[in-house]
């Protein structure tokens, strides 16, 4: 890992910038999720952790400054590569310390998803060892997976919360997140998931639980600034429509942001929870017409994560095309959890995309990046390379920027630059 004040990447051999088209306002939607703004031989200089400007080599080269400062400057040659903005995961469940290794077994021969969870496992399956761990365990079991995550070009993590289900083990998760963020070059954004499902001591009083974490859970994690968001499973099995309408006024009222896990296994009408705002609805695999055209009105992403669908052996994925089609912003994300997508790979989710979602490669990248910044709200520093941004990079052995997911399962990353940061991947790219 190596952290230089400048740094410039020359002779890329495509340049994908995601700069925002002319007059164009909000997430990519439609026709601009195919907009990557592409420029060849190009390059990129980066000061103190931003991108202070980009275009071809030879025009770089030419600079006033670079050429009075270049000796301070670490030049690394991409000749052959691809580079684009690093990749945005905006829904991840890093705090966890075991895979579910009997779900998955259970799941092969034949048990479901929710018969899994009646039997023990689940969600619920993965609480005792977060109640049990300490907050430095979780919290590198967390560094841990972004470490693998920035080692496949993810720079901007969202993690949430939601293997503890108790005030304690809630507030323990995010201060686990937010230990091991500090100690981690890119940037994560922390999601208090205590609505995950009802913790077994709660069955049969899911009321009082949602009362527990609109008036504890959600309070304390605001007071402390250890969640920026707050997210609900809103699943039959899980929490309804009008309990997390209750959760989401909450975090309303404690000034954090919403999200929602939603229409993964059943439909939900999506119209009551619109009314605060969500910035993504995630899953969505059995939306509504109805709710889909609403949603091309508005700015809220929908996130698909078809890694859970992969994994849960699922002939069902997200209908990426239809809700493109009608003009919703679409992002993708691993959904990275030890139940349902064991993935850091953000390159996999993309093939997934394209393979299973029939989503082309140019939207597949624009979904992973500058679409997964709007769903986190940090499209003005995120997801595109253009002068003023955070310097996030992620840099592919690749001659075509095709080959990232088409190359699937496997780690065609050279190294990856998070806020300035260069982090060594499995390539062989010159670091200097």
């Amino acid at each position: 890992m190596r952290n230089p004040s400048a740094l410039l990447l020359i002779n890329i051999a495509q340049l994908l910038t995601l700069r925002h088209p002319p007059q164009a306002q909000g997430p990519r939607r439609g026709p601009a999720l195919k907009e990557l703004g592409i420029i060849e031989d190009a390059a990129v200089l980066c000061l103190g952790g931003k991108i202070v400007s980009i275009g071809k080599t030879k025009d770089a080269l030419r600079d006033p400054w670079l050429k009075k400062n270049r000796k301070k400057v670490l030049e690394i040659n991409c000749e052959g590569q691809v580079v684009l903005p690093g990749f945005v995961d905006s829904h991840t469940h890093p705090v966890f310390v075991s895979p579910r290794l009997v779900d998955f077994e259970k799941r092969i021969s034949g048990a479901s998803y929710e018969e899994i969870a009646e039997a023990g496992g689940g969600i619920r399956s993965s609480l005792a060892g977060v109640r049990r761990a300490g907050k430095s365990l979780l919290a590198e079991k967390v560094l841990d997976a972004l470490h693998e995550m920035a080692e496949l070009g993810t720079t901007t993590v969202e993690a949430k919360s939601g293997y503890g289900l108790s005030v304690e083990s809630e507030l323990k998760s995010l201060e686990a997140i937010r230990t091991a963020a500090a100690r981690w070059p890119g940037t994560v954004v922390s999601t208090l998931l205590g609505a995950h499902v009802v913790p077994a001591e709660f069955r049969g009083r899911s009321q009082k639980y949602v009362e527990l974490v609109c008036n504890e859970m959600v309070p304390q994690a605001a007071k402390r600034k250890l969640a920026q968001f707050v997210d609900v499973f809103t699943e039959r099995g899980a929490f309804s429509a009008q309990e997390t309408e209750q959760v989401f006024a909450a975090a309303e009222k404690h000034g954090l942001g919403v999200r929602a896990h939603v229409c993964q296994l059943s439909q939900t009408a999506l119209q009551t929870l619109l009314r605060f705002d969500p910035a993504s609805f995630d899953h969505m695999d059995h939306v509504s017409d109805d709710d889909i055209t609403e949603l091309s009105r508005r700015d809220a992403v929908a996130t698909l994560v078809p890694g859970a669908n992969y994994f849960l052996g699922l002939d069902c994925y997200p209908p990426a095309r239809k809700l493109i089609d009608a003009g919703v912003p679409v992002a993708l994300a691993t959904d990275y959890n030890p139940g349902s997508s064991p993935t850091a790979s953000m390159p996999f989710v993309m093939s997934l995309a394209c393979t299973h979602l029939k989503m082309s490669p140019a939207e597949a990248i624009t979904a992973s990046t500058i679409n997964g910044a709007w769903a986190l709200r940090l499209a003005d520093r995120k997801g595109s390379i253009e002068p003023g941004k955070d310097a996030d990079l992620a840099v592919f052995e690749a001659a075509d920027y095709r080959e990232i997911p088409y190359w699937f399962a496997s780690n065609r990353c050279a190294f990856a630059v998070l806020n300035g940061t260069l982090v060594a991947s499995g390539g062989s790219g010159e670091l200097g």
